[in-house]
């Protein structure tokens, strides 16, 4: 199936790549035009003629690989994930077994609490290490935090170490209200909870009421204008700076809402929206902003530093720094790194589901302002939110399920939390359905969070559910789902899309195209390869009128790139 794009793209308004070499049709109002390149959208890898000498077959997705290739960080519809995961997809670092948990009173039958943080403080006071959790069932009455840099938490693997938590987050720690009533534990907040100590006692001044991430330090370097793709900045001096630092590149978010029109891609409708009105979490100046939101905030690295006023980073821009939009790189401030929990399994105390977002806090791994981190082998279970990222960098999940009874969030990624990585995942069917007044939404991705990647998935329950507050450059690639789930988000968020949103090769069991395809809703967005639909249209509110210059193809067909996270690693 062709894609619908408009002139205005092909001219290259926003590219650094030659307009001429992409292979998206050059007007909205004929559909199934034909490509610029040969071969026509929607044709198949056998007619391609790329098979020959024991290649694999070539098609549409082929030609958008390498149309993406070209110019990684800058292509109109695709998003450059290829940095997502610990260390920008580095495997995880093993440290040396410092403590065992049985050393410090854990037994079965008794609260263990106490003994666990005893010897996780152990390794995290010692500059780190392995924290050993042998076989068997661990009763814990309160939850547990990582405050400490470089300690693991390992145990014998998730079918044969469980850690059986007996009370949610609002009766073992505390109350977490929203003056709605409803309860912040319904969206953030874990059982194993990885946050630096000066960031939870901010949260615990602040009543858990105000703000979320990072605690920034002091400004480094202001930065010059510079292009999305960009990685070379020009910056105010680099004496502050040096190579391998993880610093903050934070952009202002005025009150003129050109930011947040850049992240939609700078489509016509962007700049037709009431901003103050239908976004105030986001709109500076509108009486209601998020303080998360009076800046963007990404985290990256410096590669290198070139000179007295140039730097290159690790990866490149994802959006434009504007002289009106004043940028800057700070310190990322207290926080933690090279956290890991393996090999485990979160058990809540079942309990009834609540209605939504009345929910207590029977969650499972939460990662708030941290970077380098990761889960692999974990399994939550009755758990209201399963795993967390809150402002969070480069955190890696591998091998991770979600499964008893009905969950809220299974997945949630906000707060600008950017480049993590969920690889290898499940969604089991609920043992206890969702009651009258419930929902479960699936796979969260809100709050300008971007370079987020989820592959290799598996979902019985749950859709992809993008939360408003305007995700951009996100992926969601080899995944099959039944897709019963449903889409949410305060109202107060904006837009449920920001551009380069790409759903790739994807295989829905239940057939509806719900909040999956996003041709009619998703600006500067591409849909690649979705099977199994028995109908069309997203069933989500359209935010911006007008040409939304997305695209959509070879539905219904298996792709010949079938992982778009995976094949953006091979080529760079």
């Amino acid at each position: 199936m062709g894609g619908r794009l408009s002139r205005r793209l092909l001219l290259g308004s926003a590219v650094a790549a030659p307009a001429a070499a992409l292979v998206t049709p050059a007007s909205a109002a004929a559909p199934a035009a034909a490509p610029v390149t040969p071969m026509s959208a929607g044709t198949s890898g056998a007619a391609s003629g790329g098979a020959s000498r024991g290649r694999p077959p070539r098609d549409l997705s082929t030609q958008l690989l390498e149309e993406w290739a070209a110019a990684p960080g800058a292509h109109p519809l695709i998003p450059d994930v290829s940095y997502a995961g610990y260390r920008g997809g580095e495997r995880p670092r093993r440290p040396r077994v410092v403590a065992n948990v049985k050393d410090f009173g854990a037994q079965p039958g008794v609260d263990s609490a106490a003994a666990f943080t005893a010897a996780v403080r152990y390794a995290g006071e010692r500059g780190g290490g392995t924290v050993v959790v042998p076989a068997g069932i661990y009763r814990l009455d309160s939850p547990l935090w990582i405050h400490w840099s470089n300690v693991v938490l390992r145990g014998a693997g998730r079918d044969r170490t469980i850690l059986h938590f007996t009370k949610p987050l609002e009766d073992s720690y505390r109350p977490n209200l929203q003056p709605s009533l409803q309860s912040r534990w319904s969206w953030t907040g874990g059982q194993i909870w990885v946050m630096s100590a000066e960031r939870k006692a901010k949260s615990e001044a602040e009543g858990y009421a105000t703000s979320e991430g990072w605690l920034l330090g002091d400004t480094l370097a202001e930065v010059s204008a510079a292009s999305r793709g960009q990685r070379t900045l020009l910056v105010s001096s680099t004496e502050h700076l040096a190579a391998g630092d993880l610093v903050v590149l934070e952009t202002d978010n005025p009150a003129d809402a050109g930011v947040l029109k850049h992240l939609t891609g700078d489509v016509a409708g962007a700049s037709g929206y009431d901003w103050p009105t239908r976004a105030p979490q986001l709109t500076t100046g509108s009486g209601g902003q998020y303080i998360q939101y009076a800046s963007l905030q990404w985290p990256v690295r410096i590669e290198a530093v070139l000179g007295e006023r140039l730097v290159r980073l690790a990866q490149p821009l994802r959006y434009d720094l504007r002289p009106s939009w004043p940028s800057r790189l700070r310190e990322i401030g207290p926080t933690v790194h090279d956290v890991g929990v393996e090999g485990l399994t979160i058990r809540n105390e079942l309990r009834p589901m609540t209605i939504h977002n009345r929910h207590p806090g029977s969650n499972g791994l939460c990662f708030q302002a941290v970077h380098d981190c990761w889960a692999d082998d974990v399994r939550v279970e009755n758990c209201d939110l399963g795993f967390g990222f809150t402002t969070t960098k480069a955190v890696t999940l591998t091998n991770v399920a979600v499964g008893g009874r009905s969950a809220h969030h299974s997945f949630a990624c906000r707060m600008q939390a950017h480049d993590n990585l969920v690889d290898g995942f499940e969604i089991e069917q609920f043992t206890v359905p969702l009651p009258t007044g419930g929902l479960h939404h699936g796979l969260n991705l809100e709050g300008l969070s971007a370079g987020n990647v989820w592959r290799r998935g598996r979902m019985v329950e749950g859709t992809f559910d993008t939360h408003r507050a305007m995700p951009f450059e996100n992926v969601r690639t080899d995944i099959t789902l039944v897709n019963n789930g449903r889409v949410g988000g305060s109202a107060a968020s904006g837009p449920l899309f920001g551009a380069r949103i790409a759903h790739w090769n994807v295989r829905i069991t239940g057939g509806a195209p719900y909040a999956i395809h996003l041709a009619d809703v998703a600006p500067r967005s591409i849909t690649v390869a979705l099977q199994g639909l028995t109908s069309a249209g997203s069933g989500l509110p359209r935010d911006f009128q007008g040409d939304l210059e997305n695209a959509t193809y070879l539905l219904g067909e298996t792709p010949a790139v079938p992982d778009l996270y995976a094949a953006q690693r091979t080529c760079s």
